[in-house]
């Protein structure tokens, strides 16, 4: 076998002897011109290397130490449309391209690989090829010794890898992207928080992630069928696109969980007013097939590093905040904190514990009157639940509506509560109704007609003093069966009230067909209503004109003030219910009211609205200079707080309040007396989207670390003080207040 000729350029030194594999390729360069490499026909070897080169499958390249190209094969000439002539004495890097696609390599790093001088191996790039044809080449190379052993160029070969990064690519983007609607998947979403996590652990930065799960969406896909699912899930998705920011990930995690990665915001009031944009344009109805869907949308936050540093701990962080948000009765949202954990154990205690409840006698009916605007009489009143736990006292229907309608148990308590609310009503003197509840899943089950008249024949109370109040949730499955259902209830001669109009899936198309008698205004309309900068007037305006065009009663849910009942009078709303004119009464006081006919009542109340109090009996801390306070928290609103625990703290005096867990709020005494302290906060609260607040912004884990406490010894509001202006070498000072030990019977100072 001949071996190749290395054609020298003029004045140049022999070509050194060549060996083995290296004879195929001659790497010779002088310091004017690249060498010339020659192959002889009659070299059985360089007929091998021809017709591997000429399969397209693999070729071969030589450069100089200058990087210029000395040889390269005839099959990378023509794949680039180029002169395999022209090739030669060009840059090596000519042959790839200089700008990578999103994901792909950077040319540029090749001049630094070769720059080593050292061997490399599968280094892929993309060929510079005429039009930009997708053409991807894996190259290899050993580096070309001198006779004085200095390096003198590349010898190497490649590989056209185009269709291996395709299947590659395909598989990543079956991996990355979710099949159905086209989110990142699961698999996508975890790397991504991952890594976003990683990163801003160095940089000491915030990401917010949103759990969301569809309400009601199991509904849909067993009565409308799978593809029906299906299509739903695309449309939720797309409007889950629209809503967020476009710089912030969205995936579907599976079924019809989704995830959203909020990189860089930690203020809670933000995320909440996305969160609530988020179910509002989720609950908005759809339309599959020509059947018109309403689902809703339930939202978990949880936010690093508060709530976890890791991937794994922020996912179940944010999976608790929305298992919380869907026992609160769905439709809402629930960020997260430590409190949730004891809540979980919580309704798991209260739900064992409603089972039997009726059995045992806890349960009762209370009734709320319903108010003629225009007499001040009333006209009727509202039935409503109530549960005296012998340990617990009296637990709230907020609480325990939404576990009996999870445990399956709010069927036998409407049906009890609707027998009872009938016999109660029956033996009333006069003609006063009773309106009863009817969930959407009573709405839904076969038999309600015959439960209605049932309970109607052995009360014997006359079928228009009975009204039922159905809210729009019950038309998510618009059909002949609902149709059917109004027509044989409104058959009984029962009245119809369709309750919390407005507060998701308003549709002027079923007041028109529905037979309702009353729309209820839900209080969310009609709390601020009285209050500038909103549109809740307007908004009651609207539905008290269309009710009367429809000729429908109105009710104004939730009135508590005697501004917002002026405000409700003048919009011609014809009923209210509220506190404005009574608390709800047991049947012993009806009854005695009834036969005296004393149905007038008196409005009464406070004049304007205030800010919502939460009682409470909660220890917290209090921070004045370098000194904090262990005190009891009696109450709580958005604007401030009434503290027990210190005594004689002077009106005007600054406190930073310690809620635990980063939430830190600076707070001025406005009303001092004795050991009770009122207090003004500079930044209100926010709602945590359940029925207690929160601190819009919490004092980063990053920042205690950085005042010398480990972020693993951070225990709940035993946070150290930042820049709080001591010097630690004078020490602290005294403190200012006395503190009070002890209950309200024991109290010893301190």
């Amino acid at each position: 076998m001949s071996d190749p000729v290395v054609e020298e350029p003029e004045n140049s030194e022999p070509a050194r002897p060549e060996t083995g594999w290296r004879k195929l390729v001659g790497a010779k360069s002088g310091a004017a011109k690249p060498a010339k490499v020659v192959l002889y026909e009659n070299s059985n070897l360089a007929q091998l290397a021809r017709v591997f080169e000429e399969s397209g499958a693999g070729w071969f390249w030589s450069v100089d130490e200058l990087q210029r190209i000395t040889y390269v094969s005839p099959y990378v000439a023509k794949k680039l449309g180029r002169d395999e002539k022209e090739l030669l004495g060009q840059p090596f890097q000519s042959l790839f391209q200089k700008d990578a696609q999103p994901g792909e390599l950077i040319t540029r790093s090749l001049p630094f690989v070769l720059g080593k001088r050292g061997r490399f191996a599968n280094l892929e790039l993309r060929a510079a090829t005429p039009e930009g044809d997708e053409c991807w080449w894996s190259i290899s190379a050993r580096p070309i010794s001198g006779p004085d052993d200095s390096f003198r160029g590349y010898w190497g070969n490649g590989l056209d890898v185009t269709a291996n990064r395709r299947n590659t690519a395909e598989s990543l983007r079956l991996t990355s992207s979710d099949t159905l609607t086209g989110l990142a998947s699961r698999h996508k979403m975890g790397q991504r928080l991952e890594a976003t996590l990683t990163a801003y652990r160095v940089a000491k930065r915030s990401c917010a992630l949103m759990m969301i799960d569809l309400d009601r969406f199991k509904h849909v896909n067993d009565t409308l069928g799978h593809p029906a699912g299906d299509e739903l899930l695309k449309q939720a998705a797309q409007r889950l696109r629209r809503v967020t920011n476009e710089k912030w990930e969205v995936g579907r995690l599976g079924g019809d969980e989704f995830q959203v990665i909020v990189p860089d915001v930690d203020d809670r009031g933000t995320l909440g007013d996305v969160a609530m944009r988020i179910i509002a344009i989720i609950s908005q109805p759809y339309t599959i097939d020509g059947v018109r869907c309403v689902i809703g949308a339930s939202v978990g936050v949880a936010i690093a590093p508060y709530d976890g540093l890791a991937s794994d701990e922020l996912t179940r962080s944010a999976d608790l905040a929305l298992y919380a948000a869907k026992n609160d009765g769905r439709g809402r949202y629930r960020f997260y904190s430590s409190d949730l954990h004891d809540e979980a154990e919580d309704r798991r205690q209260i739900e064992d514990d409603l089972r039997d409840a009726l059995a045992r006698g806890e349960i009762s009916v209370a009734y709320q009157p319903v108010v003629d605007t225009k007499t001040n009489q009333i006209s009727g009143f509202e039935a409503l639940l109530r549960w005296n736990h012998p340990e617990r006292g009296m637990v709230p229907p907020s609480i325990f509506i939404p576990v009996a309608e999870d445990a399956n148990l709010i069927a036998p308590l409407g049906e009890w509560a609707l027998r009872q609310a009938c016999a109660d009503a029956a033996s009333w003197e006069g003609s006063a109704r009773v309106a009863v509840n009817v969930s959407p899943i009573q709405f839904e089950r076969e038999g309600l007609v015959s439960m209605v008249a049932s309970a109607l024949g052995n009360s014997g109370l006359a079928p228009d003093r009975l009204e039922l109040e159905i809210t729009e949730s019950v038309f998510m499955g618009e059909g002949a069966d609902t149709d059917a259902t109004f027509a044989a209830l409104k058959k009984l001669g029962v009245r119809l009230a369709l309750d919390d109009f407005g507060t998701g899936y308003s549709s002027l198309g079923y007041l028109k067909s529905a037979p309702f008698d009353k729309i209820k205004i839900d209080q969310s309309f009609v709390c601020d209503a009285a209050e500038g900068g909103n549109r809740n007037a307007a908004l009651i305006a609207a539905i008290v004109s269309l009710a009367e065009v429809l000729g429908m009663e109105t009710t104004a849910e939730g009135v508590e003030t005697l501004d917002t009942l002026e405000l409700i009078r003048k919009l011609r709303v014809s009923h209210v219910q509220g506190y404005v004119y009574s608390r709800a009464l047991d049947n012993d006081e009806i009854a005695r009211r009834m036969r005296e006919q004393d149905i007038e009542i008196k409005p009464s109340g406070p004049k304007h609205i205030r800010s919502d109090r939460k009682t409470l009996f909660r220890k917290i801390g209090v921070i004045h200079e370098d000194h904090r306070y262990e005190v009891t928290m009696r109450n709580l609103s958005k604007s401030g707080a009434l503290i027990e625990g210190l005594i004689d703290v002077p009106m005007g005096t600054k406190f930073v309040v310690d809620f635990s867990e980063g939430q830190l709020a600076v707070a001025t005494v406005v009303r001092s007396r004795g050991h009770s302290q009122g207090l003004r906060f500079e930044v209100p609260l926010i709602s945590d989207g359940s029925v207690g607040l929160c601190t819009r912004h919490r004092v980063s884990p990053y920042a205690l670390a950085a005042a010398g406490m480990p972020l693993a010894a951070l225990p709940p509001g035993q946070y150290p003080l930042v820049n709080n202006g001591v010097d630690s070498k004078k020490g602290f000072s005294l403190p200012q207040f006395a503190q009070i030990e002890g209950d309200a019977n024991s109290r010893r100072v301190a």
